[in-house]
């Protein structure tokens, strides 16, 4: 049984302050990636639900919440975020279920998710317009003022933390938002939604449509009166919602992955910087669009890179999520079928070490063992493509010059790390990858 916020069902939608089930009737079974199980059924929202929750957002623009002022809306961001921090242990819990993150990073998610509503929140009433000098007689000035309903689709990998990034930006300025969660894993973001409702936010100001990326993703994309949308995921979804937000002339914010490098130096400090180098590629089973999957070592370390890096990745155990190992399962099977097809291409390198698989993980769960591939080369698919998996590719390089190439020798733009006791020789590698 699912423990929800305030006993609330999980199969149904968010619809101007009122949970109701799916206009069309219809429900998915949403698995528990750890052992395969059923974890409960949610609803399968479509066009009509959210039509309806469009123009629930409509009404809270013309009501309540369009009504209140910056300061306001950002003390309503802030009690959220305290009633986020409250029930940081079953947010942390229906994560792990619903993801197959271990616990401690599901609640690390829980905190985040309340830091961001707390800054949101402070920011709330500190956008402010511009005057402008013009002719003598007259006074020009800028008004900022909220886009009106915004969309956000958001992944199964950060639930918790994407909600707190794009819609308490989006709520801080004045914006009625319609949330679609992914099919994979929405119970975060359903649980938060009950958790505003029940910290005072306006009926309408948020809504919640689950269901089917093609469905009610699609509905929301391509509305006529929603006029920003948010999405993270993957390229050629983004690419189909930014021709849909261009049909309707409004701006899209994408995320839509990385794979990012490590640029580590001779001169790093090897203590320190190895929790990173391993960390930042398996966290969430390396399911993060920032993951540092590519690691550079500058040739004169890299033998000791890579032996240390060989043991840090040997200890690694894979295991059910509640658990709270180093790694979880993935989200699902199908998600396992692709990391397990980046490993077959790399059938032509030796492995350099593998984690394990514990024995208390079930074969029907979704796991793969943290991986890690040594003397890759920098044009070979594990070191070009996203894998979304616990695998690491360690890759030489001699020369500064060289780092920068490898480093921007990719179709991605995400994020970075620098390893290295220079500052400067830090930042002029920041500024050129």
């Amino acid at each position: 049984m699912i423990e929800m916020p305030n006993g609330i069902a999980p199969d149904q939608c968010l619809i101007g302050g009122q949970w109701r089930p799916p206009a069309g009737g219809e429900y998915l079974d949403l698995l528990n990636p750890s052992d395969g199980s059923t974890l409960c059924a949610i609803a399968r929202g479509t066009s009509a639900d959210v039509d309806a929750a469009v123009d629930s957002a409509k009404a809270a623009l013309n009501g309540d919440w369009g009504a209140a002022t910056a300061v306001e809306r950002g003390r309503i961001l802030t009690k959220i975020s305290q009633h986020v921090l409250k029930h940081v242990d079953l947010l942390a819990t229906l994560e792990a279920q619903d993801v197959g993150k271990p616990l401690t990073q599901a609640r690390n998610d829980a905190i985040a998710l309340a830091r961001y509503l707390e800054f949101y929140g402070g920011a709330a009433d500190k956008v402010h317009g511009q005057t402008i000098p013009y002719m003598e007689g007259y006074t020009v000035y800028t008004l900022r003022e909220p886009h009106g309903v915004t969309g956000h689709i958001v992944p199964w990998n950060y639930p918790m933390q994407i909600i707190g990034r794009s819609v308490g930006a989006a709520l801080a300025m004045g914006n009625a938002c319609v949330l679609k969660p992914a099919e994979e894993a929405c119970l975060t973001a359903l649980a938060f939604a009950e958790i505003a409702r029940d910290a005072g936010l306006p009926d309408g100001a948020l809504n919640v449509v689950s269901g089917l990326g093609a469905e009610a993703g699609a509905a929301l994309s391509t509305h006529k009166d929603v006029h920003h949308i948010s999405f993270t995921g993957s390229v050629g979804v983004g690419k189909l919602i930014q021709k849909a937000a261009a049909e309707n002339i409004v701006p899209v914010t994408l995320e839509l992955g990385g794979k990012s490098p490590q640029v580590v130096f001779a001169d790093a400090d090897l203590d320190a910087a190895l929790p990173f180098l391993v960390n930042a590629g398996i966290q969430n089973a390396g399911q993060t669009c920032s993951a540092s999957s590519r690691i550079l070592v500058q040739d004169s370390l890299l033998d000791e890179v890579t032996t240390r890096m060989i043991e840090a990745y040997g200890a690694l155990i894979a295991a059910p999520a509640l658990e709270d190992k180093h790694v979880g399962p993935l989200v699902s099977h199908r998600q396992k079928a692709i990391v397990n097809s980046f490993l077959e291409q790399g059938a032509d390198l030796t492995i350099a070490a593998q984690g394990v698989i514990s024995d208390s993980a079930p074969d029907t769960g979704a796991y793969v063992a943290p991986t890690l591939f040594a003397d890759v080369a920098p044009d070979h698919s594990l070191a070009q493509d996203e894998i979304f998996g616990p695998v690491g590719c360690i890759i030489g390089f001699d020369t500064d010059e060289e780092a920068v190439q490898i480093a921007n020798d990719s179709r991605y733009g995400l994020a970075g790390c620098i390893e290295t006791a220079d500052a400067a020789t830090g930042y002029a590698m920041a500024l050129n990858i």
